[in-house]
């Protein structure tokens, strides 16, 4: 089986892809994992660590073809506060429980957690039930010196692609698994995303 072993950030590449990807968060943070492509390319990831991917990054085959990443929509919740202030706050306490958080223009993101909605909402913040690919800020949940280019190639504090702030429910061309991979936290040793990422982890 051909393998993938490097990743190219969406900025480094403009030539056409052979194949596609759809992965959810938990399957962007791999090391080595036997996938399958959209248009039914089998390949294996196979890095020399993990590396969080993004969407719009290239996997790079041995043979120098291009597998695009495409980040699956999946059930999340978009936070509201009454004034930039008080979304800091409400940040502060999603930071002080170390969850992956995504901020976009006006808001964050986070995945579904009826505890922590509860609280959020305790705090006077206004949730809106979305469903949506996720890419929280790199920190401690990127790897492999991938999390730099989160920042360079996003925009500081606006990952919606394109600074558009995509808080409708983002059913496009591309959403194919929804949310089988909510396990809280936030890892998966196995896939569901029927057919398009057969996700048996080699360790």
């Amino acid at each position: 089986m051909i393998r993938a072993t490097q990743v190219r950030p969406q900025v480094r590449w403009t030539e056409a892809a052979a194949d596609t990807v759809v992965l959810g968060f938990d399957d962007r943070h791999r090391r080595r994992m036997a996938m399958t492509g959209t248009r039914g390319l089998e390949f294996l990831l196979d890095l020399k660590e993990a590396v969080a991917l993004r969407g719009s990054d290239a996997l790079v085959l041995e043979d120098g073809r291009l597998i695009e990443v495409v980040a699956a929509p999946e059930p999340l919740v978009e936070i509201r506060g009454t004034d930039p202030h008080h979304l800091v706050r409400v940040a502060w306490h999603l930071g002080n429980r170390h969850l992956p958080t995504q901020i976009v223009g006006k808001g964050l993101r986070i995945r579904r957690d009826h505890v922590i909605e509860d609280m959020v909402r305790g705090l006077g913040a206004r949730v809106i039930v979305i469903e949506a690919p996720f890419d929280p800020e790199g920190g401690a949940y990127a790897g492999g010196g991938h999390a730099a280019h989160a920042h360079q190639d996003h925009g500081h504090g606006d990952h919606s692609h394109g600074g558009h702030d995509h808080h409708h429910h983002d059913h496009g061309k591309h959403d194919h698994g929804h949310a089988h991979h909510d396990h809280g936290d936030g890892k998966c040793d196995h896939d569901h995303h029927h057919g398009h990422a057969h996700a048996h982890d080699h360790k």
